[in-house]
């Protein structure tokens, strides 16, 4: 996993550190024990590339929309940015602990807590690095491995999100809904448990001088089915600091969680660094019971440090430990099993030339499927042909190109074992009005919707 890795500076010419491992067709020799193992290889640093990023800084200017601006591929982080979503799931205990938990208030605090231990997991590294951003139609697949008792071999869930996982694991699936706007979508779920998450995101970059700021305009839905409870959570932005030496990340924003259904709500702040003095990472929250306007609960620290609890009654408690949390390292099936439009098979060129230190094979691997995909954007223009998304039975919706509209969709239509037996107005289908959109259903924007029954 990239958060579990050394990197390690060396001496030898990126040009010429992996000419060894170049096949006669040009490929890199870039099995899965090369290009996602444990194994040491060079950085290439933002000083070193100095004169590269001070030429793509003259050709910005403050506020603009980087999504159409082509980054140096040394930058790259060596996974997509469908990959970096499963880290929320880092923790696959803390999630699946939403739905064993007996009263609305319990759940409502593990929900607040999974989400504030889930970003850590996915941003250990000191150095702040780009993930590859997915073409339309990209598709990651994982799993976490939670409880072993029993065979669970004979419980596979071929139907699932993940068909060869059973019911006792945490399966995952992203796919690239829409390339312009970029939105993706993810589904997470355990079966047994009966809990899931799905969650669209729109990732709008904008250039502000020394540092990048990605909006993550969307939300995520956390699905607890046995209680007929929907958790709504925001996401917080994300940006890139001293991009002219050695580049961190930081959250910043404001973050809304809330259930509808019991009236719990949670204000969650994450604080950037002052320019002078002042610490990094820091949040603060507010847990609110229905119908109350003072918080039941307030917390403080660091998303990727400690966080503290402070009751009503003035007691203060360790709420999480989250920099000594221990991950639970996600699976993923060997790339030679993987189709060709699945993340680590599609970008497994580009991974190999990043971590040989071979920046000039890494780019031409990255400029070859940026090329197929326009490519075969202008055949289905051409042939009339609208773009339908691969994992129908959870991303069930195609690409429209009007800007006011209406859609009609099921709330439950997505997950297959996560029907409610209860016929109410929340199984009902969703009547949603989007503006100055053009993918139906994964709109980054705020919208209104009205649940109505079926007959």
């Amino acid at each position: 996993e990239p958060a579990d890795i050394e990197e390690q500076k060396t001496e030898e010419h990126p040009s010429s550190a992996s000419n060894k491992f170049i096949k006669p067709d040009g490929t890199l020799e870039n099995n899965t024990h090369c290009t996602y193992k444990n194994i040491a290889f060079c950085l290439v640093s933002m000083e070193s590339q100095g004169s590269v990023v001070t030429h793509l800084l003259s050709q910005v200017k403050i506020g603009m929309d980087l999504t159409k601006v082509v980054l140096p591929t040394f930058i790259l982080e060596r996974r997509s940015l469908l990959e970096m979503y499963a880290d929320y799931f880092a923790h696959p205990d803390m999630f699946i602990r939403i739905a064993e938990l007996n009263s609305e208030r319990e759940r409502m605090v593990q929900v607040v807590k999974w989400y504030l231990c889930s970003y850590h997991a996915g941003r250990k590294s000191g150095v702040a690095k780009k993930p590859y951003n997915p073409i339309l139609g990209e598709i990651f697949q994982c799993y976490w491995d939670i409880d072993n008792g029993g065979d669970g071999s004979q419980n596979l869930v071929t139907t699932g999100p993940v068909p060869w996982c059973n019911k006792q694991q945490l399966t995952f699936v992203a796919e690239q809904v829409s390339h312009h706007p970029p939105i993706s979508a993810f589904y997470a779920e355990h079966y047994n448990k009966r809990i899931s998450f799905t969650a669209h995101v729109w990732t709008k970059s904008k250039f502000l001088g020394l540092s990048i700021c990605v909006h993550n305009v969307g939300q995520g839905v956390v699905n607890v089915i046995d209680h007929n409870e929907q958790y709504t959570v925001t996401f917080p932005n994300g940006y890139g600091r001293s991009i002219l030496h050695v580049p961190w990340i930081e959250l910043g924003g404001t973050v809304e969680i809330s259930c509808a259904q019991t009236g719990y709500r949670a204000n969650i702040e994450f604080l950037t660094k002052p320019f002078y003095g002042g610490k990094k990472h820091r949040i603060l929250g507010e847990v609110f019971a229905p119908h109350e306007k003072r918080p039941f609960v307030c917390l403080s620290g660091e998303w990727n440090g400690t966080i503290e609890a402070k009751w009503p009654d003035g007691k203060t408690e360790l709420f999480a430990t989250v920099e000594s949390l221990s991950t639970i390292k996600k699976i993923v099936r060997p790339i030679e099993q993987q189709a060709d439009y699945e993340s680590r098979r599609l970008w497994r060129e580009v991974t190999a030339g990043l971590r040989l230190n071979n920046v000039v094979h890494a780019t031409n691997a990255k400029c070859e499927i940026e090329q197929k995909q326009r490519f075969e954007a202008q055949q289905r223009k051409d042939r009339g042909i609208s773009w339908e998304t691969k994992v129908k039975m959870y991303f069930p919706l195609q690409t429209c190109n009007f800007k006011l509209y209406l859609v009609v969709e099921k709330k439950h239509n997505v997950p297959h074992i996560l029907a409610s037996k209860k016929n109410n107005m929340n199984n009902g289908p969703v009547l949603t009005i989007m503006l100055c959109m053009c993918y139906k259903g994964w709109a980054g924007v705020s919208s209104v919707r009205i649940f109505v029954l079926w007959n």
